[in-house]
């Protein structure tokens, strides 16, 4: 069934509370009827179930909230299995309006794919705050001005499980599902959210943008904000393999992209594509967050990234099915990005846009003079309330395409 992954810090009681829910839940089905584990335990489990809270403390906490919790719910993963999730929900301290509060479902940037880089368990000291702590900022600003935000820590990220990264599927899934938990956690909370995400995050942003509405009609999706959203990386493996000079600050991504791709498609064996000299960016990531991975980069002779035979073709691919200029998307949708963004560069966001209008979706684009892939977050937060606020009024938004 489940193993819980041991990364050197105690889990959450709730969290091993779930997963034993869970286990019990999956041999039950699975036993005395004759039907597979696998169909009955998506009877179990409904995708959005509420599985455990409790009360979140700790750097995570948003101050402006009146309420925090920690919980895990039911989602699936990229087999379309059920699996257990974590992440928070943040509650303002003013009375909900009729309808209840509007909800934003954050998702977040890219912080590695070990559980210690779950948002959920973030800390002063922890191996992702430098990023977290920034963005909860900004995400603070939003509870402050009444809106519930929900934060997923997505699949396999922070519970049993790998994380599939970039695998735009369990994002949205995980996006989508819970704010169906949150509205079990307090019938306050209403029908009415957006999806929001930064960099890893804006990727799924746009993939909720185009699969949201579908997977959960009973709610109301009324937008997406994608901001330095996370494109196409088939063309990554390539890039690495050729072994020039010019690859190694991109290494930290080698071990991020394999893993995840290993856990979404298990025929995918992240070992084989490494070398012996490479073989500690995996251990790295499997360990430890972003931060973890750079500091071996310096070890790892940019020659000897990829195992000679490797089947790239195989991961690009998967990676291509991940691209997100392919998406139609279902809802308005507003795409923001700095000009001086050095991880996600501007003109590859404005061709994604161009993309997804040339789809037929509803995006709008703004740029921001200046602002670093970071910087945006903060940066973008007037434009981004402004373009929630119009489609609560059920305005429709100025757009580019």
């Amino acid at each position: 069934m489940f193993s819980l992954k041991d990364n050197g810090r105690t889990r959450r009681a709730g969290i091993f509370t779930a997963v034993a829910a869970t286990t019990v839940a999956l041999v039950a089905a699975g036993c005395g009827n004759g039907e597979s584990e696998k169909g009955e335990a998506a009877v179990a489990l409904r995708p959005g179930q509420l599985l455990s809270s409790q009360e979140l403390r700790g750097a995570p906490v948003l101050p402006s909230a009146g309420r925090s919790e920690v919980i895990t719910y039911a989602s699936q993963n990229a087999q379309g299995d059920p699996v257990v999730v974590s992440g928070t929900v943040s509650i303002p301290r003013t009375s909900a309006p009729e309808g209840g509060w509007p909800v934003i479902s954050w998702a977040h940037g890219t912080t590695g794919v070990s559980d210690i880089c779950a948002p959920s368990n973030d800390a002063a000291d922890g191996p992702a705050h430098d990023y977290l702590g920034g963005v909860d900022l900004t995400l603070d600003r939003y509870v402050a001005d009444g809106y519930v935000v929900v934060q997923t820590d997505y699949v396999g990220l922070g519970t049993p499980g790998g994380h599939p990264y970039m695998d735009g599927g369990t994002e949205a899934n995980a996006v989508v599902d819970i704010v169906r938990a949150s509205r079990a956690l307090d019938d306050s909370i209403g029908d009415q959210w957006y999806a929001m995400g930064h960099s890893q995050g804006g990727h799924a942003a746009l993939f909720t943008a185009a699969q949201g509405a579908a997977r959960a009609p009973e709610l109301d999706l009324r937008g997406a904000v994608a901001i330095a959203p996370g494109n196409d990386t088939s063309a990554t493996p390539q890039y690495l393999a050729a072994g020039t000079p010019e690859v190694a600050p991109a290494l930290a991504f080698l071990p991020l992209i394999l893993l995840g791709a290993e856990a979404a498609d298990p025929s995918i064996d992240a070992d084989s594509y490494v070398t012996p000299e490479s073989k500690p960016l995996l251990t790295a990531a499997r360990n430890g967050c972003v931060a973890q991975i750079r500091d071996v980069i310096g070890s790892v002779p940019v020659d000897k990234a990829f195992a000679p035979g490797a089947d790239i073709d195989k991961l690009v691919t998967y990676l291509k099915e991940q691209a997100p200029g392919q998406l139609t998307l279902t809802v308005p949708t507003l795409v923001l990005q700095g000009t001086a963004d050095a991880l996600i560069a501007e003109p590859g966001s404005r061709a994604l846009v161009q993309s997804l209008c040339s789809n037929g979706s509803d995006v709008a684009y703004k740029t921001y003079d200046g602002a670093d892939h970071r910087s945006a977050v903060p940066q973008s937060f007037d434009d981004a309330e402004h373009f929630f606020r119009t489609l609560q009024s059920g305005e429709k938004p100025a757009g580019t395409c």
